[in-house]
């Protein structure tokens, strides 16, 4: 199907052939006037990694220039990547225009130049990618059963967090909610209207390990809905009781803020204003641990700032979820290259990014 720019050249061609007089082609060009700009990209050079450096390709694409070769690889990308409707890239260009989109929010626009394409391919090429992406690997951040996650890994994350002064000995992670501000939605704004922040938002639970790595991520929420539900919602629960095992049998937990309820796998403070100075000290050991879960939030929009530009996040237009969690895969895999504030304070080695994504 021709669009309006063909369609405009078309009436342009018309009139210099003599099929239509000047009023016609007056009437018809103005109706045929397309309302998104018309970049000039023919010209350009295609896009080609070989042309940047190390440093230019941290802070345009958030990996190192080697590093998005593996990750491409790892991530099974394509030689050749197709959308649906025919556009073709290839697999490197494809990754480049996703992380590039994701890394800051610009427009489409704005990348033109870069990739030497129009808008709508970037769009699609975009899609195409987060569509594969998601597809592909979410199931890394829904489930428990991973290698990393193992017995023995578990114990010995739950002995580095006790190394940092935790109070308990059996802790291996950190459990929390995010509240992730959208445009306000045409309909339904109570739904999503979170009152405790006072934004328009979808709410996201995850469960960071001690070694930096997001294990569970679940969402998106509507804003107004409280973490339990969340929790409730996300079968968290009985996965835990599945694997949150030492090498012994002995259970392993969780720790999360007080808005979450006490079980064998999910530990929480002590509530209240009249405690007890042991239970101060316990409370204050176990914060001092647990900020660690705000710093691998702070990871993922601070890589992919796009996921915090709200006018972007678009319920109902944007796939809000699959970019959030997207980000969360790809922030992993970042992790997994060259660790992360987390893995550093409670002295952990990630595994690495084949070990992450394919086994």
């Amino acid at each position: 199907m021709a669009n309006l720019h063909q369609v405009q050249e078309a009436v342009l061609a018309a009139y210099h052939t003599g099929l239509i007089d000047e009023p016609e082609f007056i009437l018809l060009y103005d109706l045929n006037r397309p309302t998104n700009p018309q970049f000039q990209y023919r010209d350009l050079e295609p896009f080609s990694l070989d042309l940047y450096n190390d440093d230019e390709c941290n802070a345009y694409f958030r990996f190192k220039k080697d590093d998005l070769y593996t990750l491409r690889e790892t991530l099974q990308i394509p030689e050749k990547v197709k959308c649906t409707n025919g556009y073709t890239a290839d697999g490197m260009e494809a990754l480049c225009i996703l992380l590039s989109r994701f890394a800051y929010p610009c427009r489409y626009g704005d990348m033109v130049r870069t990739f030497a394409r129009d808008v709508p391919q970037l769009c699609l090429i975009n899609m195409h990618m987060t569509n594969l992406i998601y597809n592909q690997h979410r199931h890394l951040v829904e489930s428990l059963d991973r290698p990393w996650l193992s017995r023995d890994c578990l114990t010995r994350y739950a002995a580095a967090v006790r190394a940092k002064g935790a109070a308990l000995d059996n802790c291996w992670g950190f459990i929390d909610g995010t509240v992730r501000p959208i445009c306000r939605p045409e309909e339904l704004q109570k739904v999503v209207y979170n009152g405790h922040k006072r934004v328009h938002a979808v709410k996201y639970q995850s469960v960071i390990a001690a070694n930096g790595l997001v294990a569970h991520l679940f969402g998106p929420i509507e804003g107004r809905r409280h973490d339990c539900f969340l929790l409730r919602e996300s079968g968290l629960l009985p996965e835990l009781e599945r694997v949150s095992f030492d090498t012994d049998g002995n259970n392993l937990c969780i720790y999360g803020d007080p808005a979450y309820p006490l079980r064998a796998h999910l530990q929480g403070p002590f509530k209240g204003n009249n405690l007890t100075p042991e239970e101060k000290i316990y409370n204050q050991s176990m914060s001092s641990v647990r900020v660690a879960v705000e710093w691998v939030f702070g990871d993922i929009i601070n890589f992919f700032k796009s996921t915090d530009f709200k006018k972007n996040q678009k319920v109902g237009l944007s796939p809000c979820g699959k970019l959030y969690i997207v980000s969360g895969l790809l922030t992993n895999a970042h992790t997994c290259l060259y660790g992360n504030s987390t893995s550093r304070f409670f002295e952990l080695m990630p595994p690495t990014l084949v070990q992450y994504f394919r086994e």
